[in-house]
């Protein structure tokens, strides 16, 4: 006899059952919808890449440590594509003498990275990434956090339980400058102001020592973060402020001179979203990218995007109860099948209700009508439609509401109409 293989989800990996697919549907709704509302167009990338792509200029971290490797049958290594701005790169350089700057394009798509599962964080997620593309105006930073902003308002999240922080790598650089952090050595040190609340305070100053920094840099460093006074001799700050000011939204930013972002393509603006209380890891995040074009073989062109993941904004929605709750069965009415001789009879019922853009589900096989009521209720389908040996002598139809227990009887050809004015 043959023994039965029990199989189990990948690590790190999700099924979505209707109820979860019904959320992601309503969650990528929403951020179509803040994307639309700025104009922007949808597009999309392959699932694999050259690794190559990736490691032009994402960083040592994200191409070592967590791309999904693999080799075609040539020998050329690939990756899974675990974020999509490179993929965005190529495309527009590709095509750079076709394309009718500025592009406003935004995607929603699965990403991988080999990361350790936990919550809020799996190895396959979705991803929404925003871009503003062939603008090198501080203006255009301002409009992409502005659709950052106006998608956490969409969602219910107020300005007193999230906050978009904003820095700027060059202005980092400058400070950075001053207290004489070699140049070679400021991308490394970003990526240690990135990691700093992710380690212990001890290990973060012993993590700096290994990169060559003194015990006076480190203290002067630890100032640099802490100062959150504006930095108002700063005409980029003051005028990308004001502007999201004047988008009515300055609720939502502030300035942390401690956002840094990871990746190493960034050369300016930086922000990355917050809760408030700080239980959650960032809910999205992005900056400018100035170079990045050029990098894989196009001419130069200014870019500024930022990238939300699924998860985190899950968990954060369903911590202050704005996850909504969802039925995720599309039917809208429940034609019953009284007996067998009425089964032909309810078939076409279905087939006009079908016809009448109604979501019309038949009950198979036949089966006593408190059974198919009972099905009707539990899955949540509002209205039956009956056809008895009665109904089909007048050629009527009953339609119940469940809700509300009411029921009534009318001709089958009033039959959608009625049914539309009760879904009403």
């Amino acid at each position: 006899m043959m023994q039965k293989t029990k199989f189990q989800l990948v690590r790190g990996f999700r099924d979505f059952y209707p109820e979860q697919m019904a959320g992601r549907r309503w969650l990528f709704a929403k951020m179509r919808a803040a994307s639309r509302l700025f104009g922007y167009q949808e597009y999309d990338g392959p699932a694999l890449e050259p690794l190559a792509l990736y490691a032009a200029k994402s960083g040592e971290e994200l191409v070592k440590k967590q791309a999904f490797i693999l080799k075609d049958r040539g020998g050329q290594k690939l990756a899974l594509r675990p974020e999509l701005t490179p993929s965005l790169a190529r495309m527009v350089a590709q095509r750079q003498g076709q394309l009718i700057p500025p592009l406003r394009w935004f995607s929603i798509g699965p990403r991988w990275r080999y990361e350790k599962p936990q919550k809020g964080r799996a190895r396959e997620f979705y991803q929404w990434d925003v871009d503003l593309i062939g603008l090198d105006a501080i203006e255009a930073d301002a409009e992409v956090i502005a659709i950052a902003a106006e998608f956490l308002r969409s969602l219910g999240l107020s300005s007193k339980q999230v906050v978009i922080k904003i820095n700027n790598r060059r202005f980092l650089e400058q400070k950075l400058n001053l207290i004489d952090i070699p140049k070679n050595k400021i991308q490394a040190v970003f990526k240690a102001i990135d990691k700093k609340d992710k380690l212990p305070p001890s290990d973060w100053q012993k993590h700096l020592t290994e990169l060559g920094l003194g015990q006076l840099q480190i203290k002067d460093l630890q100032k640099i973060l802490k100062d959150r006074d504006f930095p108002k001799k700063s005409e980029e700050f003051t005028r990308l402020f004001s502007t999201i000011s004047d988008l009515g939204l300055s609720d939502y930013v502030e300035f942390d001179p401690t956002v840094v972002r990871g990746l190493d393509y960034y050369t300016g603006t930086v922000f990355e979203t917050r809760d408030k209380k700080g239980k959650f890891r960032a809910i999205l995040g992005g900056g400018r990218y100035d170079n990045l074009v050029e990098v894989v073989g196009g001419k130069k062109m200014a870019g500024v995007g930022f990238a939300c993941g699924d998860m985190v904004i899950e968990e954060l929605l369903k911590e202050v109860h704005l996850w909504p709750s969802f039925n995720p069965v599309p039917t809208q009415i429940l034609v019953t099948i009284f007996d067998k001789a009425c089964y032909r009879n309810s078939l076409k019922l279905a087939s006009k209700l079908r016809k009448a853009g109604l979501a019309t589900e038949i009950y198979l096989p036949a089966g006593k009508l408190d059974k198919q009521f009972k099905y009707a209720d539990r899955k949540g389908i509002p209205l039956v439609a009956i056809i008895g040996p009665k109904e089909l002598k007048a050629k009527t139809v009953t339609l119940k509401n469940l809700k509300t227990g009411q029921q009534k009887t009318v001709s089958q050809k009033l039959a959608a109409k009625q049914l539309k004015s009760l879904l009403q």
